[in-house]
């Protein structure tokens, strides 16, 4: 096997990006560019790269086997993924994916005859307003209809290459919006680059940052009351001052970038069109808490977003923002929702499977690398220079009480205008969202449900949406914001049908470290299979909420609970719906 000189400079000085006893913690790159170069993994690759980061092969090939985006097997030299959750499947991916293989001939999984494509389907690509959804290769195609398909497909056999995809232009902000992270989006001309950025008034941030101590920085962050946008919704400023002092070890940060929640796509669009924001916020970050290495940990089905990223970094390295004290580095994922999860997304970056840890110890401990590391979202991080420039007391006169400041959400499904918005926490409903903001449902259907922060909350029912869009209000209603992704449902939608779907998800994404969640998401979606394939038993209503319970919080992470709760709330709020299924169907004896 014969490695080109520059692809071997490529991954020499990647591995730079990580402390020269933690090689390992490079093999998701390497198995992406040798990947990329090769068209598979196999034996000969595997082995290279093992001897390149002195490993055992068998350590490449946990890595190899366990990331959906890598292969053993050759594909076509066009791969092309139709994404298959939710919001996808709720503007139309099944009819695409029916269409894509009569069009080639070919099943999913499988390449056509002289090798051009190969087709999959691909668990969500964070695209959810604007689906159907597909990549091919590393571009990413939005809104796609059967007849652009087409248009795409010929263009490929015509030219042999894919066209490049532009960025689609900002959505222009709706008069109830209250745009503080993506107010640069929609000033004329701006491009996102530094000088645009400086401009604006960026980096102004980070110099007051350095004439502050660091726990002052802290303190600011604190006073704000900020809590963490990637769906937990920790207090920041307390998540920082937990970092361990006085180990001896360096501290690390963690950006994560790892958006892959059926429903969620906040954060794309900070690091697409404002990504100097992000990196000042991760260098007023790294110097309140000490820290002069931070990791971007980006999701795989994100490559457009990677490089926009590394062009930045350079951007700002060239100005002197980033290398001077402090480094940041892109790591890219390799296709995996556990990965989201902070302990996970660390064991990931570290080189290995991406198998959660039981806590305590807690990151801000023993994190990356053994050492003390703090693990942000990208829009927790993207406030950080907002704060620092305006004070604490500015941050905290938006949104309300325990959920200040604004809140940038993603909602999907059958509204008239699906998209990315950003209001002050509390001060809208999830109606006013659905039917001011959104413009109503399509077609004069009806609302059916809503959820209302990623495929993992419980849903709310058409009546439950005068709920103000908060951490506590949502938390009284009985579900969450959790990661801002809000995914309407109306009249039409089967509801076994929509919690399959989500099932499907969750089974998937388990990484089977624990038994109640391997074993318990996989029931679920065979349960789910039955009734909706016409063999449901009465009885199945009750055992699928059941076995939901049995997962429910009795796993290492919290994965285990974003399996259940959606489950769990479907069969409460629409058991009719799933006990008619049943009926109809005549309790069936399938398999």
């Amino acid at each position: 096997m014969t490695i080109p000189a520059e692809l071997d400079r490529h991954i020499d000085e990647i591995i730079t990006h990580y402390p020269p006893d933690k090689k390992r913690a490079a093999v998701l790159w390497l198995c992406h560019l040798l990947q990329d170069h090769f068209g598979c993994l196999g034996e000969e690759q595997v082995k290279w790269m093992a001897a390149k980061l002195d490993l055992q092969p068998i350590n490449v090939w946990e890595v190899v086997t366990f990331y959906p985006m890598f292969t053993q097997k050759p594909r076509g030299k066009f791969h092309i993924k139709v994404c298959r959750t939710l919001p996808c499947d709720l503007s139309g991916c099944g009819g695409l994916l029916g269409h894509l293989r009569k069009k080639l001939g070919v099943e999913l999984e499988q390449t056509t005859a002289d090798g051009l494509f190969t087709i999959s389907t691909v668990e969500c690509l964070a695209l959810c307003g604007s689906g159907p959804a597909m990549m091919i290769n590393d571009e990413t195609f939005e809104r796609v209809t059967p007849e652009k398909l087409d248009t795409i497909l010929d263009r490929i056999r015509t030219t042999g290459k894919i066209d490049a995809q532009s960025l689609p232009a900002p959505l222009a902000p709706h008069p109830l919006e209250k745009r503080v992270l993506l107010a640069n989006l929609t000033k004329p001309g701006y491009t996102g680059s530094i000088a645009d950025y400086e401009q604006a008034g960026g980096y102004t941030a980070l110099r007051k940052a350095l004439g502050l101590k660091p726990e002052e920085i802290i303190n600011e962050v604190k006073n704000s009351e900020i809590r963490g946008r990637g769906g937990a919704g920790f207090p920041c400023g307390m998540k920082w001052s937990f970092l361990a002092k006085g180990t001896g070890k360096p501290v690390y940060l963690i950006c994560n970038a790892d958006e892959s929640e059926p429903g969620t796509f906040k954060d794309r669009q900070i690091m697409q069109y404002d990504p100097h924001l992000l990196i000042e916020g991760i260098i007023i970050s790294c110097y309140a808490v000490g820290a002069k290495v931070a990791y971007i940990y980006i999701r795989g089905e994100m490559p457009q977003g990677a490089k926009i990223l590394l062009n930045a970094i350079e951007e700002a390295r060239a100005k002197g923002y980033v290398g001077k004290g402090i480094e940041i580095y892109v790591h890219r994922g390799a296709g995996a929702y556990i990965c989201g999860e902070e302990t996970g997304l660390i064991e990931s970056l570290e080189g290995k499977r991406a198998y959660p840890r039981i806590k305590p110890p807690f990151p801000a401990v023993v994190g990356l690398f053994g050492c003390p590391t703090v693990v942000n979202n990208v829009e927790t991080l993207a406030n950080v220079p907002l704060i620092l420039k305006n004070g604490a007391a500015w941050f905290k006169s938006m949104g309300m009480p325990g959920s200040t400041g604004t809140k940038i959400l993603g909602v999907s499904g059958p509204v008239v205008r699906p998209g990315y918005y950003e209001f002050e926490m509390g001060k809208l409903t999830m109606r006013q969202l659905i039917f001011d903001v959104c413009g109503g449902l399509k077609d004069g259907k009806t609302l059916k449900g809503v959820i209302p922060g990623g495929s993992s909350m419980p849903v709310l029912k058409a009546d439950q949406i005068d709920v103000a869009l908060d951490f506590e209000s949502l938390r009284k209603a009985g579900t969450m914001a959790g990661s801002g992704g809000v995914i309407v449902l109306d009249d039409s939608v089967d509801i076994v049908e929509a919690t399959l779907n989500l099932a499907q998800f969750y089974a998937h994404e388990s990484c089977g470290q624990c038994t109640p969640c391997r074993e318990g998401t996989l029931w679920m979606e065979k349960m789910l299979h039955r009734m909706h394939a016409g063999h449901g038993r009465p009885q199945d209503v009750d055992m699928l909420y059941e076995v939901a319970d049995n997962i429910d919080g009795k796993t290492i992470c919290p994965l285990g609970e974003a399996a259940a709760w959606p489950v769990k709330a479907f069969v409460t709020k629409y058991r009719g719906e799933f006990e008619g299924t049943c009926k109809k169907n005549g309790g069936g004896h399938g398999h």
